[in-house]
C-alpha cells in the first residue's frame, strides 16, 4: 500500500469532496440523456426526429473517444470490466452489500458501454436506413428499433440502479453527476473501494491510504 494525497479533496461543510467527474464528462452525460429522450419522444417528426438522432450519435462518439483520452475516472479502463466482475458485483449488490466505488461501479461501467454501442447503432441504422442503398430495407429498419426501444430500457434500469446505489451507500449520485464532486466519506460512513483510513475529527488532517484491491 502507498499514501495517497488528496490534491483535488475540498471540504464541504464538514465533508470532504474529490473531484471525479470532469466537466466533459457531465455535459455529455446530461446532453446525451436530454437528446435520447427527445429522440424517442419525437419519432413522428422525421427530420427533427433525424437531427436530434444525429446529434446524440455525434456526442456519444465524442464521449468514446474521451473514454480514451479523458481524465482517470472518463477513461474506459477505470470503468469496464470483465464479466465474472460485473456478476460479482451484482451478486453483492443483491446481498445489499456492495462496495462503494469513486468512480463508475462495474455495473454501471457495463451500463455505459452498452448505452454508448446502443445510440451508436441506432444513429447509424437511422442514417442508413436513408441512403438509397438500405431505404426500406426491413432489416435495418428493425435494427434501428430494437437499439431505440433497448436504450430506453436501458436507460429505466440506469436510474433506478443510480436511486438503489444512492440509498445504499448514503451518497446523491444524481448532484456528483451535476457538480462533478463526490464525498470522500458517504453518509453511511463508507471510504470507495481502494481506501483505507479514517478522520478522527472534522478538524483533523486525516492521512488515508489507497491500495489495488485484489
Amino acid at each position: 500500500m502507498r499514501p495517497f494525497a488528496l490534491p483535488n479533496a475540498r471540504r464541504s461543510g464538514h465533508t470532504r469532496t474529490l473531484t471525479v467527474w470532469d466537466p466533459l464528462v457531465r455535459v455529455l452525460h446530461w446532453a446525451v440523456a436530454a437528446l435520447v429522450l427527445t429522440a424517442f419522444l419525437s419519432s413522428d417528426a422525421k427530420h427533427f426526429h433525424m437531427a436530434i438522432g444525429y446529434a446524440a450519435t455525434a456526442l456519444a462518439l465524442l464521449r468514446i473517444a474521451w473514454g480514451f483520452l479523458g481524465p482517470r475516472h472518463a477513461r474506459f479502463r477505470d470503468f469496464v470490466h470483465g464479466p465474472r466482475a460485473i456478476l460479482d458485483y451484482l451478486a453483492s449488490l443483491a446481498r445489499l452489500r456492495a462496495p462503494r466505488h469513486l468512480g463508475h461501479n462495474p455495473a454501471g461501467g457495463a451500463m455505459i458501454v452498452a448505452l454508448l454501442g446502443l445510440i451508436v447503432l441506432a444513429g447509424v441504422s437511422g442514417w442508413l436506413s436513408q441512403t438509397n442503398a438500405y431505404f426500406g430495407v426491413l432489416w435495418i429498419e428493425d435494427v434501428h428499433a430494437f437499439a431505440g426501444n433497448t436504450i430506453i430500457f436501458l436507460a429505466i434500469l440506469h436510474v433506478s440502479g443510480v436511486l438503489f446505489s444512492s440509498l445504499l451507500h448514503g451518497e446523491n449520485l444524481i448532484r456528483a453527476m451535476v457538480t462533478g464532486r463526490k464525498p470522500l466519506v458517504s453518509a453511511s460512513g463508507e471510504l470507495p473501494l481502494g481506501f483505507a483510513g479514517e478522520l478522527e475529527n472534522e478538524d483533523s488532517t486525516a492521512t488515508f491510504t489507497r491500495f489495488r484491491p485484489r
